[in-house]
């Protein structure tokens, strides 16, 4: 028996096993009276998804107990349900033939262990909402997570948000040095503070101005993780493949890394905000400025306010102009999926880097003065343009997947290969922009309708009709809400009384002040504790489908 290959039969309960271990995996074989093997029923775990190792019999659930055994030992690992990306704390006691032996194997594993170190968070800062959603996400934290990151031997600070952007200014002004990364337990919208202070902080330390639209900005070094515990947990469902409070803390536990693509959108030489899932002009902007004016019903309000904003029947005019993705090897239609391990996400970052000249050094707000479908030259991708009415613009850096729409708004977006979708919905019929939004529940393709164009882009702006802008300006300027985000105020609500000149954006659940906006999608600008979906295999010792 050596360090690097370990191997020995230890004992399971009652059933002897042909235990062995690697610098990669822990496998045991069930041995039956003859000391043979059953290879159809072995057992593999990489090491790196091996949670915590314990000396004695460990009971985790429903408190954390230890008995005390001179020859068995605890392993604690990653454990998939069947087909689903859902994990759970796997949990098995071994029983050596000797208390010698026992210290060879926990010596052996926690040695094993140390290679995964440098990856694992050893301090976290956490943040936590404890009004949004349904306000359970200190309940949540206290009762699924903490417990886990103790067992695993991640200390934290923990930090109850008291108000809006709270998180966000504590990441701009605090200390955060000693920190492995950050965790969010809320929804979207409290990823999204935590994602604006880390970007922020970041460029500040960098010398970078967030309000220069050509500026290249740089990526976070630290990483982030989710605890989802709002409304929708988009971000969370579209990354990781399930909103699970568990599957998400072991993620952050054993240390996964997924880069994320950001949009920055800006309005002249403002910038508006960040967004990693749905920049939405039209029927998305309406339906969350409704929304919002009928928080009291919770988030039922959305399914309410998607109804009215449908019966309103409304299409607004506007341009639209794109950069699309150079040099491009996916579709927006290809039908494939962007899942852990993605080959098109990993090759982006060294491609990109060669074809650095975006051309955003010659892509002021004044470029597009006048309407224009021909390349900049010099521009590393043509831009292209298209005018005319629409019920819907929306720029999506991911799948937007969520449990409503599991395939989301785009389901072949990547995450990070440094391109947005981009989906245009022309005006059309109610039957026929009805069937566009039915199609997101189901395995149809919400693209094949003559209405509907999507694109892969990499820089979007879109221009109100002329004039609009400037009496949008002086509205803002003088305090006054805009047009665009004044309506009737109806008991019926919004959906009631003229339809407005302009609609506003959506992004990721905020409401931008402006119409037109120039947007640019960043690559991998940060990072989060996830791999991003699972997608299946076959076992090649039994054949069956398995998750990785």
């Amino acid at each position: 028996m050596t360090m690097e290959g370990l191997q020995s039969s230890l004992w399971i309960g009652k059933k002897k096993h042909w235990t062995t271990l690697c610098a990669k995996c822990l496998s045991w074989t069930p041995m039956d009276r003859q000391n043979r093997k059953n290879k159809d029923k072995s057992r593999v775990v990489p090491v790196s998804e091996v949670v915590a190792v314990q000396e004695g019999i460990m009971e985790f659930l429903p408190y954390r107990k230890v008995q005390v055994s001179e020859r068995d030992f605890t392993v604690l690992f990653v454990q998939r349900s069947g087909h689903s990306p859902r994990w759970t704390l796997g949990r098995r006691v071994f029983s050596a033939p000797s208390r010698d032996l026992r210290e060879l194997w926990v010596s052996a594993l926690r040695t094993c262990l140390q290679q995964h170190i440098r990856c694992r968070p050893q301090r976290l800062l956490v943040f936590i909402n404890p009004f949004g959603g349904r306000g359970h996400g200190r309940k949540i934290y206290q009762s699924q997570v903490s417990p886990l990151f103790e067992l695993a031997g991640i200390s934290t600070h923990v930090l109850e948000t008291e108000r809006a952007n709270h998180a966000r200014d504590h990441i701009l002004k605090k200390d955060l040095s000693g920190f492995d990364g950050l965790v969010c337990v809320g929804g979207d919208g409290m990823f999204s503070e935590l994602m604006h202070g880390l970007i922020g902080r970041t460029q500040q330390e960098a010398g970078i101005s967030e309000n220069d639209p050509s500026a290249t900005l740089e990526p976070c070094s630290l990483r982030i993780g989710i605890i989802p515990a709002g409304s929708t947990d988009c971000v969370c469902f579209a990354t990781v493949g399930v909103n699970d409070p568990v599957t998400s803390a072991l993620h952050i536990i054993i240390g996964d890394s997924q880069p994320l693509d950001v949009c920055s959108v800006h309005h002249r030489d403002q910038l508006m905000r960040y967004s990693v899932s749905l920049v939405g002009y039209g029927f998305y902007g309406d339906v969350l400025e409704e929304s919002d004016r009928h928080r009291w019903m919770g988030p039922v309000r959305y399914d309410y306010s998607g109804v009215m904003m449908f019966l309103s029947n409304r299409s607004y005019q506007g341009t639209v102009e794109f950069q699309l993705a150079g040099n491009q090897l996916t579709s927006p239609r290809d039908k494939t999926r962007c899942l852990s391990g993605c080959q098109v996400c990993s090759a982006s970052r060294e491609w990109l880097c060669s074809v650095s000249d975006l051309s955003f050094d010659t892509i002021s707000q004044d470029s597009f003065q006048t309407p224009g479908g021909s390349t900049e030259e010099g521009a590393s991708s043509p831009w292209r343009s298209v005018e005319g009415r629409f019920r819907a613009v929306s720029l999506t850096c991911m799948s937007s997947a969520c449990p409503k729409s599991p395939a989301g708004l785009s389901p072949s977006a990547h995450l990070a290969d440094g391109t947005a979708d981009l989906i245009l919905v022309r005006d059309c019929s109610p039957c026929g922009f009805l069937t566009h939004l039915s199609r997101h529940t189901n395995s149809k393709d919400q693209f094949d309708l003559p209405f509907v164009d999507v694109y892969r882009v990499k820089a979007l702006r879109f221009t109100p009709p002329c004039g609009d802008e400037d009496e949008e300006e002086g509205e803002v300027e003088r305090g006054r809400e805009p047009s665009s985000q004044r309506k009737k105020r109806h008991l019926c609500g919004g959906g009631c009384g003229d339809a407005p000149p302009r609609s506003c954006w959506n992004c990721d659940g905020e409401v931008l002040p402006h119409s037109a906006i120039l947007a640019r999608v960043h690559c991998q600008l940060v990072r989060l504790f996830a791999r991003g979906i699972e997608g299946p295999f076959r076992n090649q010792r039994d054949g069956r489908r398995r998750y990785r």
